[in-house]
């Protein structure tokens, strides 16, 4: 008998969700940052062990949408819940007070799948209150998916929690997405690591060409931010700043890949694109229509 199915991760931003994919992969899919918002889209990680297979979604953070980007992302989340066989809300446990999943994500109704709540960041919290979040929340876990405290326990439960199926992908298969994917995100991470103010978040990537046929694997990828005086920054003086996020970017694609690349990178102007659904959807990003404002 083998399991397999869905589990979906969801919470607010920063509770930890693509640090906790990472950690149940075992590598680096998600990008991880202390700026909030950082995860866009669906990302798939697939764990195969033994007889059970988790096909794992990190979700954008759940927030109240302020403009289309943002509304583009809670639908995201609300839809991996829809498909979820397991539910993982994920509560930063260091936060002052707890929300639902219906409440936070804005449900009209309690989910099909089961809902696993799990504490995040428990590492961080004293033992008193520790002691005190447990006894208010007695279904919980704890977790630190930072040091991987309470992770063996959280998979047993997930585990469980899985119908039984046979594989839904073939056992070495850790994504469904492709390595371009990936390397876009890795130079968008790095833009957030590098970047201050709202210039990160103004930042989308798009690889226009990915030619494994080269030595080194030739990349281009082109960084749309929403104003002039953005590409300036993103650029720097004299160029310097470019050529930092491209060779932070370089190394992590790298070590993604396992070869060395050569990356291309360049920065375009694209007026307002976080609140123009035309913009988003050239983007891949996608505003249900009932959504738009």
């Amino acid at each position: 008998m083998t399991r397999a199915g869905i589990v979906t991760l969801v919470g607010k931003p920063n509770a930890g969700k693509s640090t906790l994919l990472n950690r149940l992969i075992g590598q680096k899919l998600s990008i991880v940052s202390p700026k909030p918002q950082s995860t866009r889209d669906r990302v798939v990680g697939i764990l195969t062990r033994d007889d059970v297979q988790m096909v794992l979604f990190d979700t954008p953070g759940l927030l109240d949408p302020h403009y289309d980007l943002q509304r583009a992302m809670r639908a995201v989340s609300r839809t991996a819940i829809d498909d979820a066989d397991v539910i993982l809300h994920l509560v930063d446990a260091t936060e002052p007070s707890f929300e639902s999943l219906v409440a936070a994500a804005g449900l009209p109704n309690q989910p099909r799948a089961p809902i696993i709540t799990a504490f995040n960041k428990a590492d961080r919290v004293s033992p008193a209150n520790l002691n005190t979040l447990r006894n208010e929340q007695p279904g919980a876990s704890f977790i630190s998916a930072a040091n991987g405290d309470g992770i063996v326990k959280l998979l047993a439960r997930l585990t469980e929690s899985l119908p039984e199926s046979p594989f839904l992908y073939p056992e070495d298969d850790v994504s469904t997405q492709q390595v371009r994917y990936f390397a876009a995100e890795l130079v968008r991470e790095t833009a957030l690591e590098q970047l201050d103010d709202e210039v990160p978040y103004s930042v989308a990537v798009e690889i226009e060409e990915f030619r494994e046929d080269r030595t080194p694997v030739y990349i281009r990828a082109v960084v749309y931010v929403e104003r002039e005086s953005q590409k300036r920054i993103f650029i720097g003086s004299g160029g310097t700043k470019i050529r930092d996020i491209g060779r932070g970017a370089r190394a992590k694609i790298e070590a993604l890949i396992g070869s060395s690349i050569y990356l291309d990178l360049w920065v375009k102007v694209l007026p307002n694109w976080r609140k123009t659904p035309s913009a988003l959807s050239r983007l891949g990003y996608h505003v249900p229509q009932d959504q738009r404002r």
